[in-house]
């Protein structure tokens, strides 16, 4: 098989012409297709793949990860390791499905890569830049602040709950959609994406930025 590049990118969304033999809509039959001619070795379909999933790998990523330049690294790994996985995939799910897959994976491992030291310096300025009055809906921050805040509350989930947490909350997925993509029953999706609302929610009244139950009844 042909080495994989980070260097392929998406092409503009006006460009007409195709590599011959590839299709300029890929429905079900057609991603299958190229799918086979990517798994033995022909870059073309591969590209076509690549092109097909970019912006939704990238969307995905970057709800993940809040951070849009560690997010274009990170999709270009997640395309670089499909590609070296293409071989395993079997079709007995959507290849978009086993992207995302692929792209929860490359996420966890930086996840853990991360140094802790600079994850608490990024909570304590947070914590600095908090404003002391709360505003009419009860937040103490502006909506920038609101979503680092966010961010900052998710770094301190299991891992487990931090993704299920995404997929439900900020991406929007179904239950049925989410456990797919994690290889779990719904039922545990909901259980995790539940957990993960409580953390969250007692982390962020931690910090002062939502209103404690002593503060809401007030």
């Amino acid at each position: 098989m042909v080495q994989p590049g980070s260097h392929l990118r998406p092409v503009p969304a006006d460009a007409t012409e195709l590599p011959v033999g590839l299709p300029a809509a890929a429905g079900p039959r057609a991603v299958e297709q190229l799918v086979q001619r990517a798994q033995a070795g022909e870059m073309a379909a591969w590209s076509k793949l690549y092109q097909d999933n970019f912006e939704r790998i990238y969307r995905h990523v970057r709800t993940l990860t809040g951070d849009p330049h560690v997010s274009e690294e990170l999709v270009q790994e997640t395309f670089v390791q499909a590609l070296l996985k293409i071989s395993s995939f079997d079709n007995r799910s959507l290849f978009s499905t086993w992207l995302h897959g692929v792209a929860i994976n490359v996420v966890r491992n930086h996840w853990r890569s991360r140094n802790s030291t600079e994850r608490a310096h990024a909570k304590l300025e947070l914590v600095h830049a908090l404003p002391g009055e709360s505003d009419e809906l009860g937040i103490a921050v502006h909506r920038k602040q609101r979503v680092k805040a966010l961010y900052a509350a998710m770094e301190s989930l299991p891992e487990q709950l931090r993704v299920a947490f995404v997929l439900r909350d900020l991406e929007g997925l179904s239950p049925d959609e989410a456990a797919l993509r994690l290889g779990i029953t719904p039922g545990n999706v909901a259980v995790r994406a539940t957990r993960a609302r409580q953390l969250i929610r007692k982390q962020l009244i931690a910090w002062g930025i939502l209103p404690g139950e002593q503060e809401q009844s007030a």
